[in-house]
């Protein structure tokens, strides 16, 4: 099998049998389970292919291929998993990333958005006093407000939180940004309304594509 190694690192996305999107694998990864039968092709029109049905379909000049002695297969963009059905659940790490994401790069007491750099986080409960640093108690801030605010809670600042920090849930794959080499298939199982669904905070299990 000959193919260049940029199609084999490329990105396929991966549903459970209820159609439901669960991560991101290579190519590489999603030609082998293909291969043993452990996931199905989908097309833009929902129809399903093993390898041999997938295999026999014709390759354009347009199709990223793989090329074996005999013939070229097309590089498939989105797989089914056969036999998993549950949705993998996910924590998201309490990271100054992810901190920044949660908040919308806004600071939690003016409310105006800053750049990354010109942010700081805040403890609204300072250490000294007992606070933490948990999601429910780090926010980010400007860095005027964060002068102002000092080593004070909110209320003893003259301060008031834009809204309660709380625990994010929400799925990797709703972190997606639709630019140039993202795949239009991608869309039909990547709607917007199916992650707002609140997930469990523990870690779950790896699917079998990971």
């Amino acid at each position: 099998m000959t193919v260049a190694t940029g199609i084999l690192n490329g990105e396929v996305l991966v549903l459970n049998n209820l159609y439901q999107a669960i991560q991101i694998t290579s190519v590489r990864r999603a030609m082998c389970l293909l291969y043993k039968d452990l996931v199905r092709v989908v097309d833009g029109d929902f129809a399903t292919y093993d390898f041999e049905n997938w295999s026999d379909l014709p390759v354009s000049h347009h199709d990223d291929a793989v090329h074996t002695p005999r013939r070229a297969i097309r590089v498939p963009r989105v797989v089914l998993l056969v036999n998993y059905g549950r949705l993998p659940r996910y924590e998201v790490r309490f990271t100054r990333k992810n901190i920044f994401h949660r908040d919308r790069n806004r600071c939690q007491y003016c409310g105006i958005r800053f750049r990354t750099r010109d942010l700081n986080l805040d403890h609204v409960r300072p250490l000294s006093r007992g606070g933490r640093s948990s999601w429910v108690n780090v926010v980010c801030c400007c860095l005027r407000c964060n002068r102002v605010k000092a080593n004070r809670t909110p209320e003893e600042a003259g301060m008031k939180l834009t809204r309660v920090p709380q625990r994010p849930r929400w799925h990797p794959l709703a972190r997606i940004r639709w630019s140039h080499g993202r795949y239009e298939i991608w869309r039909n199982f990547l709607d917007a309304a199916y992650w707002n669904v609140e997930l469990s905070e523990d870690p779950g299990e790896d699917a079998a594509a990971g």
